[in-house]
C-alpha cells in the first residue's frame, strides 16, 4: 500500500486557512462581518449551510480522485461521532460530508482534518472543486493512462490557485482512464479522458481528450471536444486555459446562467476553442503556468495497469447484465462485488455503502481492514467504497472482515445500489425526502426478489438540480411539489434511458410523474420487465428502445400517477421519514445546484 506524503506547501495554506478561518469567524459572531460576505467565506472554506438554520453546518471534505489512507479513516470515523452524527456520507463527487456540525467547531475540525493531510478547501463555492477520478484507475485492465497520479497534480495546482477563489460559477474537473468513462467525463466543466494517438512510426503515443462545458443540474450539457489529441506536456496547460477562458467570460450577472455550459450556448462550440486555445499558446508567460509533465507524474510514473499473464479481463464500468444466482453468500458477493483482471492477477472489491452511509465505527473498522491487505481504498462515484491491489486468495478473508461491519452486501452496481443526495433532510433546495425514498426502493426490490439484478442503475435527487445525476441513470427520479385534492404532497419525475460512457453521454428522458409513495412499485415494475424481457447480455438502453423508449414505456405505469383522498390514504401527502403533512419548505439555496 503505498500513500502519497502530505504536500509541505499545501499544509502551510491550509493552516494559513484554517488561523484565518478562526479570526474571521469571532469577527462575524461578534457582529462585525457581514452575513452574506461571511457566507462566500464559508463557503469557499467548503462549509454550507443547512436548512435547519442556526448554527448547524455541512462540512465537505475533499477526498481527490477517492483516495483514502487509513489514518484518514480513522479520523473521519472520530470527525463523525466528535462532531457530527456518528456518520458520514459519500457524495456522487467523491467527497465525504458531515451533517449538523456546530459553527463554532469548524476550525478545530478543519484542523483534525489537516493533521492526516485532508481539507474542506474549496469544496464549495465558485472555486475549482474537487477533482474526481475513477476509483479502478491503476487497475484497470482498459487504461490507456493510470490517471491517479494526473488528477493529483491537478488538485495540487489548482488548490489555492489565484484565478480559482471567485469564479463565475463552481468548475469541475473529471478524469478517466480510458473510453469506458467511469469518472464521468462526460458531462463535467473540463473531462479528461486517457487516449492513444498513432505515431508515424507504428506506435501509439498516450495522451488524453479534453472535453469542455459539459454539466448537469435542471438543463444538463453534454461536454464537447476540445481538440482530437492533447499531450500528456500540454495537459494542464489546457486545463488551465479552460479555468481562465471560463473566469474571462463567464456570466457574473445571472448565477443560474453562469456555468462554462452556458459559454458553449452562447458563443458556440468553435469560438469556445477558438478562446481557449489562444489561452494556452501564450500560457508559459504567466508565472501560474503548470510547465509541462507535472514532477509528481514523472516520479509516480502513469503506466497502465495493463493485464496480467492469463488473465481475463472484465468489463469495467459496463454494468453487468446479470441476476445472481444460487450460492454461497461469499460467491454471490465475488460475482457481484470484485472486478478481476488486473496487472500481475490482483483484484478490486467493492464494499457496499447503502444510501452511501458509512458509520464511525465502520471508518475505523474500514482502515483496520486496509491496513491488514495493504490495500490501496478509495470511495466510488456511486457511493461506494473499493478495496484495490488484492491478492485472490484475500478476497474470502475481505468478505469475512466486511460482513462483520456490514458491508458485504452483494449490492455494488446491481439494482439494490440506489444513489440519492441528502434531499430535505439537510438540503435547502430540496422539496422531497430522496434519502428515504432510495431506502424504500431497496426494500421494494429486495421484496420482490429483484434487487440482485444487473444492468440497471438507479438515482434519486430531491430537486431538479440533480446532485444525485438522476439524469444519467437507467432509472431517474427528481422530486417535485404535486397538488391533489387541494393538498400540497411529495411527488416525482421519473427519466428513462441515461447513460455515460465511450465518451458519449445520453441524458433520461421525462418518462411520468409519479406520487412519491408510488415510486417503488413503479421502479419494481420497470425492473421486471427489463430483467424478463431482455435478451441475453442487452443493456438498459437498448432494451428501452425496443421496448418503445422512455415514453411509451412510461405510458405503461400511468395508473401509478393517481392520488387518492387524503383521508383514504393519508400516508400519500406525508413524504418519505417525515411525520406530518407534506410541506415544499425550499430555503435560500447556497449552491445553486446548477
Amino acid at each position: 500500500m503505498e500513500t502519497l506524503p502530505i504536500d509541505p506547501a499545501i499544509a502551510a495554506d491550509i493552516a494559513a486557512d484554517i488561523a484565518k478561518f478562526e479570526t474571521v469567524l469571532a469577527q462575524f459572531l461578534a457582529g462585525e462581518i457581514d452575513e452574506d460576505v461571511f457566507r462566500i467565506f464559508r463557503l469557499n472554506n467548503g462549509i454550507y449551510g443547512q436548512r435547519q438554520g442556526g448554527h448547524n453546518q455541512m462540512v465537505r471534505v475533499k477526498v481527490p480522485y477517492g483516495s483514502l489512507t487509513p489514518e484518514q479513516l480513522e479520523m473521519l470515523g472520530h470527525i463523525g461521532d466528535t462532531y457530527s452524527r456518528g456518520w458520514g456520507h459519500i457524495t456522487t463527487r467523491q467527497n465525504i460530508q458531515f451533517h449538523f456540525v456546530p459553527l463554532e467547531q469548524i476550525p478545530q475540525v478543519m484542523r483534525d482534518l489537516a493533521s492526516v493531510g485532508l481539507n474542506t478547501r474549496e469544496a464549495c463555492g465558485d472555486t475549482v472543486r474537487n477533482v474526481t477520478g475513477c476509483h479502478l484507475a491503476g487497475a484497470c485492465p482498459f487504461e490507456v493512462l493510470d490517471i491517479s497520479p494526473w488528477a493529483e497534480a491537478t488538485y495540487r495546482h489548482f488548490l489555492h490557485h489565484p484565478y480559482g477563489q471567485r469564479l463565475p460559477r463552481k468548475f469541475k474537473i473529471n478524469f478517466s482512464g480510458c473510453a469506458t468513462d467511469c469518472g464521468q467525463a462526460m458531462f463535467n466543466d473540463v473531462g479528461v479522458v486517457a487516449v492513444g494517438q498513432p505515431r508515424e512510426d507504428g506506435t501509439v503515443e498516450p495522451g488524453f481528450r479534453v472535453f469542455v462545458a459539459g454539466g448537469l443540474g435542471a438543463n444538463p450539457h453534454a461536454a464537447v471536444a476540445l481538440e482530437p489529441f492533447t499531450s500528456r506536456e500540454e495537459l494542464l496547460a489546457t486545463i488551465e486555459a479552460c479555468l481562465r477562458t471560463f473566469d474571462h467570460y463567464g456570466n457574473r450577472d445571472n448565477k443560474l446562467r453562469a456555468r462554462m455550459k452556458w459559454l458553449l450556448d452562447t458563443m458556440g462550440v468553435d469560438e469556445l476553442r477558438r478562446r481557449v486555445l489562444k489561452e494556452r499558446k501564450t500560457l508559459m508567460a504567466s508565472s501560474t503556468w503548470p510547465g509541462g509533465i507535472p514532477p509528481l507524474v514523472t516520479e509516480r510514473g502513469d503506466a497502465p495497469a495493463g493485464i496480467g499473464p492469463g488473465a481475463t479481463p472484465t468489463p469495467v464500468g459496463t454494468p453487468v447484465t446479470l441476476r445472481l444466482g444460487p450460492g454461497s453468500s461469499f460467491q454471490r458477493w465475488e460475482t457481484a462485488n470484485v472486478v478481476i483482471g488486473v496487472a500481475k492477477g490482483t483484484v478490486s472489491a467493492y464494499a457496499f455503502c447503502r444510501l452511501g452511509d458509512i458509520t464511525s465505527d465502520q471508518f475505523r473498522s474500514l482502515a483496520a481492514i486496509q491496513r491488514e491487505f495493504d490495500a490501496e481504498v478509495r470511495v466510488t462515484n456511486r457511493q461506494n467504497v473499493v478495496f484495490r491491489d488484492l491478492a485472490p486468495d484475500q478476497l474470502p478473508f475481505l468478505h469475512a472482515r466486511l460482513g462483520a461491519i456490514g458491508m458485504a452486501e452483494p449490492g455494488a452496481e446491481l439494482a439494490r445500489d440506489v444513489v440519492a443526495c441528502p434531499g430535505a433532510d439537510t438540503c435547502n433546495l430540496a422539496v422531497t425526502q430522496s434519502r428515504g425514498l432510495a431506502d424504500a426502493i431497496g426494500v421494494a426490490l429486495d421484496t420482490a426478489g429483484l434487487a440482485d439484478i444487473g444492468g440497471v442503475r438507479i438515482n434519486i435527487s430531491g430537486c431538479t438540480n440533480s446532485c444525485g445525476q438522476h439524469h444519467i441513470s437507467d432509472i431517474g427520479f427528481f422530486g417535485a411539489e404535486r397538488r391533489a385534492h387541494g393538498r400540497s404532497a411529495p411527488g416525482y419525475q421519473m427519466l428513462l434511458g441515461g447513460h455515460v460512457g465511450q465518451t458519449q453521454v445520453e441524458f433520461g428522458q421525462k418518462a411520468l410523474r409519479l406520487p412519491a409513495k408510488a415510486v417503488p412499485e413503479a421502479v419494481v415494475r420497470v425492473v421486471s420487465r427489463y430483467a424478463g424481457e431482455r435478451a441475453a447480455g442487452e443493456s438498459f438502453p437498448t432494451w428501452l428502445e425496443r421496448a418503445g423508449g422512455p415514453a411509451v414505456v412510461g405510458a405503461d405505469l400511468k395508473e401509478l400517477d393517481t392520488w387518492p383522498l387524503p383521508e383514504d390514504a393519508p400516508d400519500f401527502y406525508v413524504d418519505y421519514d417525515e411525520t406530518g403533512p407534506y410541506v415544499a419548505d425550499v430555503g435560500a439555496g447556497e449552491c445553486a445546484g446548477t
